[in-house]
């Protein structure tokens, strides 16, 4: 969903917008994963830091399905909003339908290969590119087109069609199949760095030509596996700006991902609000953007993940903003700009941590109500009666069971104050059968 900002002359001011991708991508990450409540609170975390989107799961995935209809309750509460939730799936007609008729999702990305090197080695000679490669065999365009079309008819809000792998593709075939997309109702095209392949040059060169030829939003979707996914990412951004579309950067907590990861959030913030290319009043972030929240929300995935933060990590490393060499501490000392960039306080970072060192009563599968009503009380959590608060409990316990890890004080509280969604978030059915085929 491009929005269409004006700037004081009446011209249309393109911007930039910011897709996290952490509950989809970010949780392919092999031997991690997060339990369906942690995703929940990412996607309110998200919406308090002002990300425009969070592609927050797989509506073909049976265990996603009750947490993608909760999440999604939650922004029809208000709970979760602006924030659009959005689904991925596959460009193939199965795969909308059965998002259609199992959630209650309508936003999506469907995505379909688009290189020689992948249309040959997923489909073989059963399949090729473009009609005019051979017009007896069934080719990807008219594939795509087709999910496309179904996805439109069954009422999906917004569409962005994914070229996986587009860094390998040709341009001559990517602008064909960019030219079909958009023809046919695709709100965005996603340009995917699928194996982290391209350099911020020819990103640029890449994205502006893609931009200026088809004249369609474009989502920048880069891999870290040579570590440029951050620099790509702002490349090409700048690359649709500059041909007159809006910019959408794909990005992820902490650059959790697949293999090496993906453009990390809090870095492609910073890069956009302090990197010398970007002059402000052109390449425009959107204003909703809420860095102070950085620091929160980059420990909480963290905790969640089990994964800690690099001592190096831009913005939010224990080491981002430490200095102990004699002149860059007397530098520093003087006059913070002299050896930083940007402030801590930005990012949310700079009030002391307090550790409880006595007594400590704590919360999980196997409490009782008198130590989770001590818990609570300290939390000014409120119950109405003795019986809402061991409901709480109850759910309070499943969700110790379900993430295996003590529960924040923000989980706490969202299980208080929504504990009909949190069941539900936590429910994931066995496997069904749907038209005598089992799923």
């Amino acid at each position: 969903m491009s929005k269409k900002n004006v700037s004081i002359d009446g011209q249309k001011q393109n911007k930039i917008y910011l897709l996290d991708v952490t509950n989809r991508d970010g949780v392919q990450t092999s031997r991690l994963g997060l339990a369906k409540l942690q995703k929940t609170m990412l996607n309110l975390y998200f919406n308090e830091m002002g990300i425009f989107q969070s592609e927050f799961g797989f509506p073909t995935t049976h265990h996603e399905e009750n947490y993608l209809n909760a999440n999604v309750e939650l922004a029809e509460m208000g709970v979760l909003s602006p924030i659009i939730l959005s689904g991925w799936c596959r460009a193939i007609k199965e795969d909308i339908d059965y998002c259609l008729q199992q959630t209650t999702v309508r936003h999506l990305n469907i995505s379909i290969s688009t290189s020689v090197q992948m249309t040959k080695g997923k489909f073989g000679d059963r399949m090729v590119r473009s009609p005019k490669d051979d017009p007896s065999k069934p080719n990807l365009i008219d594939k795509m087109v087709e999910a496309l079309k179904r996805a439109k008819d069954g009422g999906i809000q917004t569409i962005g069609v994914n070229a996986e792998d587009a860094s390998r593709t040709d341009m001559e075939f990517l602008i064909e199949f960019a030219q079909a997309a958009k023809e046919n109702g695709a709100d965005r095209i996603r340009y995917c760095d699928t194996l982290g392949y391209e350099d911020p040059f020819t990103t640029y060169e890449r994205i502006h030509q893609l931009a200026s030829e088809i004249q369609i939003p474009i989502e920048m979707h880069f891999h870290n596996d040579l570590g440029m996914a951050v620099a790509c990412s702002v490349a090409g951004a700048k690359g649709a700006i500059d041909a007159g579309v809006d910019a959408y950067i794909n990005v992820t907590i902490n650059g959790m991902g697949e293999r090496a990861g993906n453009a990390d959030l809090v870095g492609v913030i910073l890069a956009l609000k302090y990197s010398s290319g970007f002059e402000k009043t052109k390449y425009i972030l959107d204003e909703g953007v809420k860095l102070s929240c950085a620091w929160k929300v980059s420990r909480y995935a963290s905790y969640a993940f089990r994964v800690p933060i690099p001592i190096n990590q831009i913005g939010v490393g224990a080491n981002a903003f430490a200095h102990e060499s004699g002149i860059h501490a007397d530098g520093a000392l003087k006059n913070s700009r002299n050896y930083e960039l940007y402030d801590f306080e930005e990012l949310g970072r700079g009030e002391p941590e307090i550790i409880e060192t006595g007594r400590q009563i704590t919360v999980g599968e196997y409490s009782g109500i008198k130590g989770f009503r001590n818990i609570s009380d300290k939390l000014e959590i409120e119950f109405k009666d003795e019986k809402e608060a061991h409901k709480v409990l109850e759910l309070v316990r499943y969700a110790n069971v379900h993430t295996q890890q003590p529960l924040t004080v923000d989980e706490l509280k969202f299980i208080a104050k929504y504990p009909d969604m949190t069941r539900k978030i936590m429910t994931m059915a066995p496997l069904v059968i749907i038209n005598r085929r089992f799923l």
